[in-house]
């Protein structure tokens, strides 16, 4: 089975990884973008016109696109925008054909892609569901110890209430529980619902869509048979023992599912976009062009999402 792999903004870490992934074994894969970058990162590469993984492990296969700008480590540069856009969209249309066993997205700087691309989707994750036809794709960071799925992602903390309706948090469950099942194998997910506000509203006291909002949908799903906590204070969710209870955690905002996943995973977090018609994996982390180019940066989120991505291939068939 062999992945695709696109390489995210040519100026960040995406290259320097993508070859320390190929160098520990993490394959094969495909990289779609700049094979001229790759040289430079220190890869021997060959041009390929499609996936073919035959050169492999002795050479890195590309499937080229080359850039307009010179690439200078840790400078983003607007013009190359248009060709990280287009490795995206490639990766995502062998994918989504079968030619590629999944796809696996190394990370890319959303401002340069907008200044440069004209690139009006909020992420990756969104981006993906356009290009392949998904209605609703749910954003899962996964790691050794714990799962969690914000349901609400990257829009200012102040909009998150109203943003937080009935009908979104339905689908994030109804797609997070699928993808546990079909891509994760486990048969009846367990999951642990956060509340909103602080101590899950204290009964109303410190707000109410836990009980006007959250717990209405928990009812109706548990009805068809969802395993599902009432809502939690989401100060108590993630301790080891409370992990112990739960496969997922749904949290009602970014940083209320980001920030105990990479306290816990941060070099070895993976970054899964459920509700696709095809396996997505990306590194739980960005662009970093502050180290880029330095040697420094370590492969371990890489190789941890090219890995979950192989099995996640698998258990599809």
């Amino acid at each position: 089975m062999t992945l695709a792999l696109s390489l995210g903004d040519p100026a960040g870490i995406g290259p320097e990884l993508a070859v320390a992934a190929w160098r520990a074994g993490a394959g094969p894969f495909v990289v779609i973008g700049s094979a001229a970058v790759l040289e430079a990162a220190g890869a021997p590469v060959v041009r390929v016109a499609h996936v073919d993984a035959s050169a492999w492990p002795e050479r890195l296969p590309v499937i080229d696109i080359p850039l307009p700008a010179p690439v200078v480590p840790g400078t983003p540069d607007p013009a190359n925008a248009p060709a990280v856009i287009e490795s995206i969209a490639r990766g995502a249309a062998l994918a989504q054909s079968g030619e590629a066993s999944a796809l696996v997205t190394a990370p890319i700087s959303k401002k340069v892609l907008k200044d440069g691309g004209g690139f009006a989707h909020p992420g990756h994750t969104e981006f993906l569901a356009h290009l392949s036809g998904a209605p609703r794709p749910v954003m899962m960071l996964a790691g050794p110890d714990l799962r969690v799925v914000p349901v609400t992602i990257h829009i200012p903390l102040a909009d998150v209430p109203e943003a937080l309706t009935p009908q979104l948090l339905d689908e994030t469950i109804r797609v997070t529980e699928a993808g546990l099942r079909r891509d994760f194998g486990l048969d009846r997910p367990r999951l642990a619902i956060a509340g909103l506000n602080p101590h899950a509203g204290e009964g109303g006291v410190m707000g109410r869509q836990e009980i006007e909002v959250i717990a209405p949908v928990l009812a109706r799903l548990r009805a068809e048979g969802f395993d599902l906590t009432d809502p939690l204070p989401a100060d108590t969710m993630f301790h080891a023992a409370a992990r112990s209870r739960y496969d997922a955690a749904i949290c009602m905002y970014h940083d209320q599912a980001l920030i105990p996943l990479k306290t816990l995973s941060f070099d070895d977090g993976v970054n899964v976009t459920l509700g696709l018609p095809f396996v997505r994996t990306s590194p739980d982390h960005g662009t970093a062009f502050d180290i880029a180019g330095r040697g420094i940066a370590r492969p371990d989120s890489l190789i941890a999402a090219i890995r979950l991505a192989q099995e996640m291939a698998e258990r599809r068939g």
